[in-house]
């Protein structure tokens, strides 16, 4: 995934992945492979279906401020999600051209967890007292990228996240990694003949050692069969605490799609068929355990 870099969009889209591809082991190991077996020819011939991110409702921060970044790229808000379970808000956004991948985004219901977890975040996001993107210049690619790596709360505790960690995995990894790309997604029906499906591409993933998310099963399917999810579990990485503590906590992961052409345009010939054709959107009881990807559950099997 990169951009000619004509615009903002572009300037952002390239640097989110570059730094997300550098940390993420298997986004390397997966294209190499992919190349080898001349699947691809080159790295920018992997569509991308989809790029995530993860947010904390607190004032002057979730997807309200999140959000303003990518509308004003021409991306459209489309369908809200609810994670009861999770304490989950999300909304998806339709790029403003094919070539660009949809964008989801979450946001941690914060006043629904306990009284600790909450002044555990509020601790750390409480100085923030307007909201940081009304701050920036939305035509500024660079400024832009710039803040989506940038840190804006001090790093917490070890307890704190451990405290964290034991209540919500969801708020353990955003109050580490902050607005760190969570993950991007690799369309499986773009590719040729043989690694196409999901079975043929997660065995293929399997040959490569890559280990898969296995919650709701390996292949996550909506209730009308459209779309299928699967999807890597995260490593670990070292990370280091404010108290001199190192951990090791859960990264970024790689997702792969695969959604079906819609049935009133089945009889359409292949070489016709265009992402307008087939199913959109997202499906929330796919998407819940796909968010497992960074749990301990799925990590330590």
């Amino acid at each position: 995934m990169y951009f000619e870099e004509n615009n903002p969009i572009d300037v952002v889209l390239n640097d989110l992945f570059e730094h997300y591809r550098a940390n993420v082991a298997d986004v390397d190991k997966i294209t190499k492979a992919l190349l080898e077996r001349a699947v691809v020819k080159q790295q920018t011939d992997i569509v991308n279906d989809h790029i995530a991110f993860r947010t904390l409702g607190v004032p002057h921060l979730g997807v309200q401020s999140f959000e303003k970044i990518f509308l004003s790229f021409g991306y459209k808000k489309m369908d809200y999600y609810y994670f009861e379970g999770k304490k989950l808000d999300a909304y998806w956004y339709a790029p403003p051209s094919p070539e660009y991948p949809r964008i989801f985004v979450s946001e941690l219901r914060v006043a629904e967890l306990s009284q600790d977890a909450q002044d555990i975040i509020t601790k750390y996001t409480k100085h923030i007292t307007a909201d940081p993107v009304d701050a920036l210049d939305l035509n500024n690619g660079k400024e832009l990228a710039a803040f989506l790596q940038k840190p804006l709360w001090d790093l917490p505790t070890s307890k704190e996240y451990e405290t964290l960690l034991a209540e919500s995995e969801y708020a353990a990894w955003v109050i580490y990694n902050r607005y760190y790309l969570n993950h991007y997604t690799i369309s499986i029906h773009e590719l040729k003949d043989g690694y196409n499906t999901l079975e043929e591409f997660n065995a293929f993933l399997e040959s490569i050692g890559i280990k898969l998310n296995t919650s709701g099963g390996k292949i996550k399917t909506s209730a009308d069969g459209l779309l299928r999810q699967s999807s890597t579990v995260s490593a670990l990485y070292d990370a280091s605490f404010s108290d001199g503590q190192v951990l090791k906590i859960a990264g970024s992961y790689v997702e792969f799609a695969e959604r079906s052409v819609l049935p009133e345009y089945k009889e359409l010939p292949a070489d016709q068929i265009t992402s307008k054709h087939r199913r959109d959107g997202f499906e929330t009881n796919n998407a819940d355990k796909i968010f497992e990807s960074t749990y301990t559950t799925q990590i330590k099997q």
